[in-house]
């Protein structure tokens, strides 16, 4: 027996010795942070400091060098994450993951945007392609110069990184522009109700903004027919979450206790372990710049200058639509135009697929887009052989500027220089803030917006025939007349996805403004004190009263209580300050509520199109709720033979939720708490879901807030495994001071590093949570103290 032991402990020994090594050896993808490297492209050495939360601030004579180090520097943080997303933008994920990435590949392929974003760097000014190819020198520079094994992702799945590209920045700045749209997808789903709604239940569905009259939907029920919408959605990827959107304000400095402006900003994202943000540092003869940069990017874009802070909302326009295309029945290499029949235009795409064979796509383009019915070998089946469906979005447009407006940005001093640079800003537009040392305030919403006829009553809202000349759109609101304001009266500017224009406006922008609830609290919060600080603007920032629960919760306590249990759930929510505060059982009772009351009010009507469809669509639950125009109907079962009321319903549903979260967190209610079950989930590309990986790269934090709160936590209700999961939230926060502008702070969600094995890979998590900050400093004493690392690279020749 004694020699089986020894066996064993040696075994056990050898595999610790094999793990130990391999951790020791994987510690080599880790970059050097300190000393010096000579590198080819550089004409005078460039430094990079990292401060003590290894944040890098490069230091170089001029702007394109400093491109040049920032691209050195996210290479060595971020490069498995730069990987990832010029793969996804460029459709080429299944040459690492095989054929279960072929979808994504063939949707992406067809949509065209790497195409368009080569197309886009001819456009680029000289000064903006100058920094593009600077920042993918230093890229490559990393690339060449480093040694060692790469970071954990590209050893586990076997790839090696090529050399990048300028298109490979740019197309990830379309592909953020594709994360803040959605309206097609909005499009696809109404016609997929048509099968079984009327336009009457469609339009309640989507009710209006508070105050816009209902919107009315055009009939194409004749068209619709003829399309297997089942199979064109099943090819399509996955909408935005609900509540899409971000926060940004700013006060005159009337109402600031310094006497100069504040900026407060704090964009709304998917969370994703790294963060999408990595903040760094750009110094030249030419000025200072800090803030949030994006992975694969030059330029920071979003922070400051030495003169000027900005900060981004997503304003939501209507920027996409679909067109049913009639192919021409005399020759199917064609299609129907209004003025006559023209041919498809065709270019070829192979896709290379691990494991697999390649795969060659024919895509089809019309004079309104790319035919995203070809994506799919499903969807390609979903049309009628008469039919086939293209896709309109600016973002393609060939003469798409947009990345000379955030270079620009950088070198900003005034408000003329911030709208001169955003004149260039094409997709997607932006409510953008803006603030400077002067004491100026300012707003803009600048992108291309379609300006469509007024004979067009689709308005966007569904897919339109593309042979009659009315739905096309006949150019784009000039940036003149574009929302606007520059030192308003009041001294007090926000904005919060909601709707930012009056009935006034000549223009339609969009009709799928986010509800209300945010701003009023934002406004409300403006309004409580008469000098403001960056404290105060902090508070703001960690706000959770939810105006949401404000509207809904005395409607859902018409409930009559089915048993103790129910009414003990009444009296806790009687007392609640409707606060989403993590340690509290109370927002979880009313969010695990309000969720079982959704499925009862239209999971019926809706039936297997419900779980495309299932939010918290709290503006239609209200009119449910409240019988406006009769909508109370809802509340009836069609699937049973009596008629249920919307009493019923809330009985019912208040039970089935409770019997839920006991099964989810036990019987005692004293212990649930929402913090539990709104952990903030920052999930990894592509390990998150997949055994031991997933848990070792994803990070997740206990957090407050709501799907509609300042704060905000956005959760799936239709995850039936982890429905109150925080996973779309701020994914930085930032406040700029304009007294003393070094004395603004940010936070991001995760980390500065994408390694694994870094120290600084979750690093800011915990601060994220609790909403504390770090300092966004220029001042070089400061960043210098407790810096962990200086890298000097020197020209090679």
């Amino acid at each position: 027996m004694k020699w089986i032991v020894r066996i064993v402990v040696a075994l056990i020994v050898v595999l610790g010795l094999v793990v130990g090594g391999g951790y020791v050896w994987m510690r080599g993808s880790l970059p050097k942070i300190d000393g010096s490297i000579a590198v080819n492209g550089l004409e005078q050495p460039v430094q990079i400091i990292r401060d003590r939360n290894a944040i890098p601030h490069i230091v170089a004579e001029t702007p394109a060098q400093t491109a040049f180090g920032l691209g050195f520097a996210h290479a060595q943080d971020r490069l498995w994450q730069m990987e990832m997303n010029r793969r996804i933008g460029a459709g080429r994920l299944s040459e690492m993951f095989g054929e279960k990435a072929v979808n994504t590949d063939r949707f992406l392929r067809t949509l065209g945007v790497y195409k368009a974003a080569e197309t886009a760097y001819d456009h680029l000014l000289p000064d903006t392609k100058a920094l593009f190819d600077a920042y993918a020198a230093g890229v490559n520079a990393y690339l060449d110069t480093r040694n060692g094994p790469l970071p954990p992702e590209f050893v586990i799945l076997g790839v090696t990184p090529e050399p990048w590209k300028p298109a490979d920045s740019l197309v990830w700045i379309k592909m953020m522009a594709w994360d803040l749209s959605g309206n097609w997808r909005d499009e696809l789903l109404r016609l997929r109700m048509s099968k079984r709604l009327n336009n009457r239940q469609i339009a309640e569905l989507y009710p209006p903004y508070p105050g816009d009259k209902p919107k009315q939907l055009p009939d194409f029920a004749g068209i619709y027919k003829k399309l297997d919408v089942e199979r064109l959605w099943a090819g399509s990827p996955e909408p935005l979450p609900e509540g899409t959107g971000s926060n940004n304000w700013v006060v005159h400095g009337d109402q600031a206790a310094t006497g100069k402006p504040l900026l407060g900003n704090d964009p709304h994202l998917g969370l994703a372990a790294p963060a999408i943000w990595y903040f760094a540092h750009l110094s030249s003869k030419a000025g200072n710049v800090i803030g949030a940069s994006l992975p694969g990017v030059p330029g920071i874009i979003l922070g400051r200058t030495d003169r000027i802070a900005w900060g981004f909302t997503n304003t939501k326009p209507d920027s996409q639509d679909l067109y049913i295309e009639k192919v021409d029945p005399d020759n199917p290499d064609n299609y129907i135009a209004p003025n006559g029949s023209f041919p498809f235009e065709i270019r070829e795409e192979t896709i290379l697929v691990k494991g697999s064979d390649p795969i060659n796509l024919r895509v089809r383009s019309t004079r309104h887009g790319p035919v995203i019915s070809d994506a799919h070998q499903a969807s390609g089946e979903a049309m009628d052989d008469g039919y086939v469906l293209a896709f309109a979005w600016t973002a393609l447009l060939k003469d798409d500027m947009s990345a000379n407006a955030l270079s620009k940005i950088n070198g900003a001093g005034n408000w003329q220089d911030f709208v001169s640079a955003i004149q260039y800003f094409h997709s997607p537009q932006q409510n953008m803030v803006y603030a400077d040392v002067e004491g100026n305030i300012g707003y803009y919403a600048p992108g291309l917006v379609p300006i469509r006829r007024a004979d067009n009553e689709a308005k966007g809202m569904v897919p339109v025939p593309g042979w009659d000349a009315k739905y096309d759109w006949t150019g784009y609101i000039p940036f003149e007349e574009l929302p606007q304001t520059f030192n308003p009266e009041n001294g007090v500017i926000l904005t919060a996805n909601h709707k930012i224009v009056d009935n006034n406006y000549p223009h339609h922008i969009t009709f799928d403004w986010a509800a209300p609830y945010r701003a009023r609290r934002i406004a409300e919060l403006m309004n409580d004190r008469a000098a403001h600080s960056v404290d105060s603007f902090k508070r703001m920032h960690a706000d959770v009263r939810s105006e949401m629960a404000d509207d809904l919760l005395p409607l859902l306590l018409n409930v009559s209580p089915a048993d103790q249990k129910s009414e003990q759930a009444v009296a806790r929510l009687r007392d609640w300050n409707r606060t989403m505060d993590a340690g509290s059982p109370e927002p979880l009772i009313f969010a695990a509520w309000f969720r079982e009351l959704t499925k009862s009010v239209y999971a019926d009507e809706l039936a297997e199109l419900f779980p495309a469809y299932w939010g918290m669509r709290p503006l239609f639950m209200e009119n449910v709720l409240r019988d406006v125009n009769g909508q109370s109907r809802w509340c009836d079962d069609i699937a049973t033979s009596g008629r249920e009321t919307c009493g019923d319903q809330l009985t019912k549903s208040l039970e089935a939720a409770l019997a839920d979260l006991i099964e989810r967190y036990g019987e005692d209610m004293d212990k649930w708490r929402w913090g539990e079950a709104h952990f903030a989930h920052s999930d990894h590309k592509p390990f998150t879901g997949q055994p031991l990986l997933g848990d070792l790269f994803d990070i997740k934090v206990p957090s407050s807030g709501g799907t509609f709160t300042v704060n905000v936590g956005r959760h799936a209700i239709s995850n039936k495994d982890t429905p109150y999961a925080n996973v779309h939230a701020p994914s930085l926060r930032a406040i700029y001071d304009l007294a003393d502008l070094n004395r603004s702070v940010f936070i991001h969600s995760t980390g500065q590093s994408g390694n694994r094995l870094s120290p600084y890979y979750d690093t800011f998590a915990d601060a994220w949570s609790n909403i504390e900050y770090i300092p966004m400093t220029t001042n070089e004493a400061d960043y210098k103290a407790g810096a962990i690392g200086t890298l000097t690279l020197n020209p090679a020749n």
